[in-house]
């Protein structure tokens, strides 16, 4: 009986060991030890805060991956990286600029008119040295330049240029006024945009010169024959631009406008003018363009001695006296009133209104 119970404790041993490993260990080795069994409820507790760790470590690969469909029970992404998507949407939609030192913004934007200035002269004066016309029909460079130092050093150059500009100011802001208004009216009242649309489109293609005989006829040699041509050019130009505005402003706008009680006069100034800004802009650039033309075609014919002397009046004295240096030099006068005024009074006014309505992203 002895025997026989110690044959099944050798033969069961403990209930950790593997019945089919070694009996014994090797000599000069200890023989591994298990680990004591667990308990069913310890097993239990041990593999739920596994299946717990490995749902915390997957968690921010599964956040970031949007549900398939509502309610299909995946986790929703977490706010944190919804403000991250939106931060990187932002940064791809904006464009980061570095603040250049002055003088290298001032390059950038004068160095190509320069070159194109530069070509400009070396063409006029190789013309001139192979005398594609006499000398006398095709002055130089020079030969102007020269013309413009007499004129300067006799002291009438900057008359000349101030009885213009203050002239085509005056006519365009009385243009301003009386195209704002007129267009305004053709806009909103579909009774006189029927009427007299037409007939704005067609001025407005119609060239200034043709008014002077007109203007001559009503007023005489006067300032009012001048002002005249200058609003007969300008106002059509004026008053399309804001229709052409007005007709561009989102139906969304104007009922929001209405909504607030922003009606009549105060619809027309908080709601009605700046969201046509844009094309009013646009009509005004045009406007100053029609009027300056305007104004040196009845300079040019408009010619007495009380007057005064404008940059159109003295291109007709240079024709008079056949002095073609004296011509050259009134129209490059001429030229450079006009893109003077662009570049610095419609220029910058264009550029922020633009990028204040998102319109213009700087580069």
């Amino acid at each position: 009986m002895a025997s026989t119970e110690t044959t099944t404790s050798s033969t069961t041993g403990k209930p950790d060991d593997d019945p089919t490993g070694p009996a014994t260990a090797a000599p000069g080795t200890e023989a591994p030890t298990d680990p004591p069994a667990d308990s069913p409820a310890e097993a239990a507790a041990r593999a739920t805060a596994e299946g717990d760790g490995t749902a915390a470590a997957s968690g921010t690969a599964v956040s970031t991956e949007a549900p398939a469909a509502a309610g299909a029970g995946e986790p929703r992404p977490a706010p944190g990286d919804l403000a991250g998507l939106e931060a990187g949407l932002d940064a791809l939609d904006s464009s980061v600029v570095s603040r250049q030192p002055w003088l290298r913004t001032v390059l950038s934007k004068a160095f190509p008119p320069l070159i194109a200035i530069v070509i400009v002269l070396g063409l006029w004066q190789l013309a001139y040295h192979f005398q594609l016309k006499p000398h006398y029909l095709l002055p130089s460079p020079l030969d102007v330049f020269r013309s413009l130092q007499q004129k300067w050093l006799e002291g009438t150059l900057l008359s000349f240029v101030w009885t213009s500009v203050s002239r085509g100011a005056l006519g365009f802001l009385a243009s301003v006024a009386i195209g704002t208004v007129l267009g305004l009216v053709v806009a909103r009242v579909k009774l006189v945009r029927a009427a007299i649309g037409p007939i704005l489109s067609g001025l407005q293609s119609l060239p200034s010169v043709a008014w002077v005989p007109a203007a001559i006829i009503w007023f005489g040699l006067s300032d009012a024959t001048i002002y005249a041509v200058v609003l007969l050019g300008a106002v059509p130009s004026i008053a399309n631009g804001l229709v052409s505005g007005v007709d561009q402003i989102s139906p969304l706008y104007l009922r929001a406008g209405r909504t607030i009680g922003a009606t009549g006069l105060a619809g027309v100034r908080h709601v009605l003018l700046p969201a046509a800004l844009p094309g009013y802009l646009a009509g005004l650039k045009q406007g100053w363009a029609f009027s300056w033309r305007s104004l040196m075609a009845a300079e040019l014919i408009v010619n007495a001695p009380d007057l005064g002397t404008g940059l159109g009046q003295l291109l007709e004295q240079g024709r008079e006296l056949q002095d073609m240096s004296w011509v050259l030099a009134a129209i490059l006068l001429i030229l450079i009133v006009g893109i003077g005024i662009e570049l610095l009074i419609f220029a910058p006014i264009e550029r922020r209104v633009l990028r204040s309505r998102g319109l213009l992203v700087k580069s």
